[in-house]
Protein backbone atom coordinates (compact mmCIF):
# COMPACT_ATOMS: atom_id res chain seq x y z
CA UNK A 1 0.00 0.00 0.00
CA UNK A 2 2.87 2.55 0.74
CA UNK A 3 4.30 1.87 -2.56
CA UNK A 4 0.98 2.78 -4.20
CA UNK A 5 1.12 6.08 -2.20
CA UNK A 6 4.66 6.83 -2.97
CA UNK A 7 3.73 6.26 -7.27
CA UNK A 8 0.44 8.32 -6.93
CA UNK A 9 2.86 11.39 -5.35
CA UNK A 10 5.40 10.79 -7.93
CA UNK A 11 2.82 10.40 -10.76
CA UNK A 12 1.40 14.33 -9.16
CA UNK A 13 4.41 15.50 -8.94
CA UNK A 14 5.58 15.15 -12.88
CA UNK A 15 2.17 15.58 -14.25
CA UNK A 16 2.40 18.72 -12.29
CA UNK A 17 5.29 20.25 -14.23
CA UNK A 18 3.58 20.43 -17.48
CA UNK A 19 -0.09 19.87 -16.29
CA UNK A 20 -0.47 23.77 -17.83
CA UNK A 21 0.52 22.44 -21.40
CA UNK A 22 -2.05 21.24 -24.37
CA UNK A 23 -0.19 18.15 -24.35
CA UNK A 24 -1.64 17.83 -21.14
CA UNK A 25 -4.76 16.75 -23.00
CA UNK A 26 -2.98 13.64 -24.89
CA UNK A 27 -1.79 12.38 -21.89
CA UNK A 28 -4.94 12.42 -20.10
CA UNK A 29 -6.46 10.68 -23.13
CA UNK A 30 -3.58 8.24 -23.25
CA UNK A 31 -3.86 7.45 -19.92
CA UNK A 32 -7.52 6.73 -19.61
CA UNK A 33 -7.31 4.53 -22.73
CA UNK A 34 -4.22 2.19 -20.87
CA UNK A 35 -6.47 2.32 -17.79
CA UNK A 36 -9.57 0.67 -19.98
CA UNK A 37 -7.33 -2.70 -20.88
CA UNK A 38 -3.71 -2.41 -18.35
CA UNK A 39 -5.52 -1.34 -15.44
CA UNK A 40 -2.36 -0.55 -13.52
CA UNK A 41 -2.30 3.12 -14.50
CA UNK A 42 -4.24 5.90 -12.56
CA UNK A 43 -6.91 7.28 -14.96
CA UNK A 44 -8.86 8.84 -12.22
CA UNK A 45 -5.51 10.52 -10.97
CA UNK A 46 -4.48 12.44 -14.41
CA UNK A 47 -7.97 13.68 -14.86
CA UNK A 48 -8.58 14.84 -11.33
CA UNK A 49 -4.88 16.38 -11.88
CA UNK A 50 -6.21 18.03 -15.68
CA UNK A 51 -9.29 19.24 -13.64
CA UNK A 52 -7.20 20.61 -11.26
CA UNK A 53 -5.47 23.04 -13.69
CA UNK A 54 -8.91 24.02 -15.43
CA UNK A 55 -9.45 25.30 -11.81
CA UNK A 56 -6.24 26.98 -12.14
CA UNK A 57 -7.01 28.22 -15.64
CA UNK A 58 -4.70 26.49 -17.52
CA UNK A 59 -6.47 24.00 -19.46
CA UNK A 60 -10.58 24.19 -20.12
CA UNK A 61 -12.14 21.74 -18.28
CA UNK A 62 -14.79 20.32 -21.25
CA UNK A 63 -11.69 19.28 -22.81
CA UNK A 64 -10.54 18.01 -19.92
CA UNK A 65 -13.54 16.04 -19.54
CA UNK A 66 -13.91 15.07 -23.39
CA UNK A 67 -10.14 13.52 -23.24
CA UNK A 68 -10.77 11.84 -20.38
CA UNK A 69 -13.93 10.04 -21.81
CA UNK A 70 -13.00 9.74 -24.98
CA UNK A 71 -9.66 7.44 -23.42
CA UNK A 72 -12.14 5.57 -21.31
CA UNK A 73 -14.10 4.81 -24.58
CA UNK A 74 -11.34 3.57 -26.32
CA UNK A 75 -9.59 1.73 -23.94
CA UNK A 76 -13.00 -0.01 -23.01
CA UNK A 77 -13.49 -0.92 -26.66
CA UNK A 78 -9.67 -2.59 -26.59
CA UNK A 79 -10.64 -4.34 -23.93
CA UNK A 80 -13.77 -5.48 -25.24
CA UNK A 81 -11.94 -6.37 -28.66
CA UNK A 82 -9.26 -8.30 -26.23
CA UNK A 83 -12.55 -10.34 -24.78
CA UNK A 84 -14.23 -10.85 -28.45
CA UNK A 85 -11.54 -11.53 -30.41
CA UNK A 86 -8.59 -12.99 -28.17
CA UNK A 87 -10.34 -15.89 -26.56
CA UNK A 88 -9.54 -18.57 -29.19
CA UNK A 89 -6.18 -17.00 -29.83
CA UNK A 90 -5.08 -17.02 -25.86
CA UNK A 91 -7.28 -19.68 -24.17
CA UNK A 92 -4.26 -19.59 -21.70
CA UNK A 93 -5.18 -16.05 -20.71
CA UNK A 94 -8.91 -16.89 -20.39
CA UNK A 95 -9.08 -20.00 -19.04
CA UNK A 96 -7.52 -18.51 -16.00
CA UNK A 97 -10.00 -15.70 -15.68
CA UNK A 98 -12.71 -17.77 -17.11
CA UNK A 99 -14.77 -17.89 -13.11
CA UNK A 100 -14.16 -14.02 -13.05
CA UNK A 101 -15.47 -13.98 -16.94
CA UNK A 102 -18.62 -15.96 -16.25
CA UNK A 103 -19.58 -14.50 -12.82
CA UNK A 104 -19.41 -11.02 -14.71
CA UNK A 105 -21.79 -12.91 -17.18
CA UNK A 106 -24.37 -13.63 -15.01
CA UNK A 107 -24.03 -10.10 -13.57
CA UNK A 108 -24.55 -8.45 -17.39
CA UNK A 109 -27.72 -10.42 -17.67
CA UNK A 110 -28.78 -9.59 -14.45
CA UNK A 111 -28.07 -6.08 -14.58
CA UNK A 112 -28.05 -4.75 -17.40
CA UNK A 113 -26.17 -1.55 -19.22
CA UNK A 114 -25.62 0.09 -16.09
CA UNK A 115 -23.32 -2.69 -14.60
CA UNK A 116 -21.07 -1.09 -17.30
CA UNK A 117 -21.78 2.54 -15.41
CA UNK A 118 -20.95 1.01 -11.88
CA UNK A 119 -17.93 -0.84 -13.11
CA UNK A 120 -16.05 1.93 -14.65
CA UNK A 121 -15.69 3.33 -11.06
CA UNK A 122 -13.86 0.60 -9.88
CA UNK A 123 -10.53 -0.06 -11.27
CA UNK A 124 -9.68 -3.62 -12.40
CA UNK A 125 -13.40 -4.75 -12.49
CA UNK A 126 -14.19 -2.57 -15.34
CA UNK A 127 -11.27 -4.26 -17.30
CA UNK A 128 -12.83 -7.75 -16.37
CA UNK A 129 -16.46 -6.70 -17.10
CA UNK A 130 -15.64 -5.61 -20.71
CA UNK A 131 -13.85 -8.38 -21.64
CA UNK A 132 -16.52 -10.19 -20.24
CA UNK A 133 -18.91 -8.29 -22.41
CA UNK A 134 -16.57 -9.20 -25.44
CA UNK A 135 -15.97 -12.73 -24.84
CA UNK A 136 -19.92 -13.47 -24.85
CA UNK A 137 -20.59 -11.37 -27.37
CA UNK A 138 -22.51 -8.45 -26.02
CA UNK A 139 -23.78 -6.82 -29.72
CA UNK A 140 -21.40 -3.70 -29.63
CA UNK A 141 -23.07 -1.20 -31.34
CA UNK A 142 -26.62 -1.62 -30.07
CA UNK A 143 -25.76 -2.37 -26.61
CA UNK A 144 -21.98 -2.49 -25.06
CA UNK A 145 -20.59 1.53 -26.93
CA UNK A 146 -24.29 3.12 -26.01
CA UNK A 147 -23.68 2.14 -22.35
CA UNK A 148 -20.07 2.58 -22.43
CA UNK A 149 -20.48 6.68 -24.33
CA UNK A 150 -22.45 7.20 -20.92
CA UNK A 151 -20.14 5.50 -18.38
CA UNK A 152 -17.09 7.58 -19.83
CA UNK A 153 -18.73 10.51 -19.64
CA UNK A 154 -20.32 10.15 -16.04
CA UNK A 155 -16.79 9.13 -14.90
CA UNK A 156 -14.49 11.90 -16.80
CA UNK A 157 -16.85 14.79 -16.04
CA UNK A 158 -16.97 13.68 -11.96
CA UNK A 159 -13.29 13.48 -11.56
CA UNK A 160 -12.59 16.47 -13.92
CA UNK A 161 -15.11 18.33 -11.95
CA UNK A 162 -13.30 16.93 -8.35
CA UNK A 163 -10.16 18.44 -9.78
CA UNK A 164 -11.81 21.55 -10.95
CA UNK A 165 -14.05 22.16 -7.99
CA UNK A 166 -11.52 21.29 -5.16
CA UNK A 167 -8.46 21.87 -6.65
CA UNK A 168 -7.33 24.91 -4.85
CA UNK A 169 -7.73 23.18 -1.49
CA UNK A 170 -5.85 20.03 -2.68
CA UNK A 171 -2.91 21.73 -3.59
CA UNK A 172 -2.71 23.34 -0.22
CA UNK A 173 -2.92 19.81 1.46
CA UNK A 174 0.46 17.32 1.74
CA UNK A 175 -0.87 14.44 0.29
CA UNK A 176 -2.93 15.97 -1.67
CA UNK A 177 -3.21 12.89 -4.56
CA UNK A 178 -3.84 10.31 -2.17
CA UNK A 179 -6.67 12.62 -1.07
CA UNK A 180 -7.88 12.66 -4.53
CA UNK A 181 -7.60 8.87 -5.12
CA UNK A 182 -9.24 8.09 -1.90
CA UNK A 183 -12.06 10.24 -2.83
CA UNK A 184 -12.47 8.74 -6.04
CA UNK A 185 -12.56 5.30 -4.78
CA UNK A 186 -14.76 6.18 -2.21
CA UNK A 187 -17.21 7.83 -4.51
CA UNK A 188 -16.91 4.66 -6.63
CA UNK A 189 -18.25 2.91 -3.54
CA UNK A 190 -20.72 4.85 -2.92
CA UNK A 191 -22.36 5.03 -6.22
CA UNK A 192 -22.08 1.25 -6.65
CA UNK A 193 -23.82 1.16 -3.49
CA UNK A 194 -26.33 3.65 -4.18
CA UNK A 195 -27.50 2.32 -7.78
CA UNK A 196 -27.84 -1.25 -6.11
CA UNK A 197 -29.99 0.36 -3.41
CA UNK A 198 -32.09 1.24 -6.11
CA UNK A 199 -32.03 -1.57 -7.96
CA UNK A 200 -33.20 -4.16 -4.81
CA UNK A 201 -36.00 -1.42 -4.45
CA UNK A 202 -37.28 -1.55 -8.05
CA UNK A 203 -36.74 -5.63 -8.23
CA UNK A 204 -38.65 -5.67 -4.58
CA UNK A 205 -41.25 -3.34 -5.48
CA UNK A 206 -42.12 -5.23 -8.75
CA UNK A 207 -42.40 -8.69 -6.89
CA UNK A 208 -44.65 -6.89 -4.50
CA UNK A 209 -46.92 -5.65 -7.57
CA UNK A 210 -46.86 -9.21 -9.04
Amino acid sequence: MAGLWESLQSLWEWSEGFADSPWFYVLIFTIAMIDGFFPVVPGETTVIIGGVSAGAGDLNILLVIAAGALGAMAGDTVSYGIGRFGSTRFPHFFEKRQSSIDKMSRQIRERGGLLLITARFIPGGRTILTLACGATRQPYVDWFSRWDIAAGLIWATYAGGLGYLFGDWLEERENGETIAFAAAFGSALAITGLIEVIRWYRKRSTSAVL
